[in-house]
C-alpha cells in the first residue's frame, strides 16, 4: 500500500468552518463519486480542531501554525496511483478535482507526497 497524504491550508476567503463544511459535504462525496475509477482504496478527512492546545503544541516546539485539515488516500501501491491517474478517465477525474479543491484550498500554503505506513 501507498498513501497519497495532503496537508491542507484553507482558501483565504473562507473560515475554518465554512472549509470544513464545504471538504466534509461536497469535495469529499464527491471525491468519492470517482475514487474508484482513479483506483483509490480508502479515503480519510482528518478535520483540525480549534483549540488553545494546538497553539500551546506550536508555542512549545516552536512549530509553524496548523494546517486546516490533512487527506489521506490509499493506493495498492505507486504504479497503481499513476495507472489511475494516467487513463483518461483518471485524467479527467484529477483535473475535476483540482478545479474543486480550488474553492476550499489555498495550494499555495498546503503541501502533498506519498507516504508508506511503519505501523509499530
Amino acid at each position: 500500500m501507498i498513501k497519497f497524504v495532503m496537508c491542507l491550508t484553507r482558501h483565504p476567503k473562507l473560515s475554518r468552518e465554512e472549509f470544513q463544511d464545504y471538504w466534509k459535504n461536497k469535495h469529499g462525496p464527491f471525491f468519492m463519486q470517482h475514487a474508484q475509477t482513479i483506483g483509490a482504496r480508502r479515503y480519510v478527512q482528518s478535520h483540525t480542531v480549534t483549540t488553545p492546545l494546538n497553539d500551546g503544541l506550536q508555542s512549545s516546539r516552536g512549530m509553524l501554525p496548523a494546517f486546516d485539515g490533512v487527506a489521506e488516500v490509499w493506493f495498492d501501491s505507486e504504479e497503481a496511483l499513476i495507472a489511475g491517474m494516467s487513463s483518461p478517465e483518471g485524467q479527467k477525474v484529477a483535473a475535476a478535482l483540482q478545479e474543486d479543491e480550488g474553492n476550499f484550498i489555498d495550494h499555495s500554503k498546503s503541501s502533498a507526497f506519498l507516504v508508506h505506513e511503519d505501523e509499530f
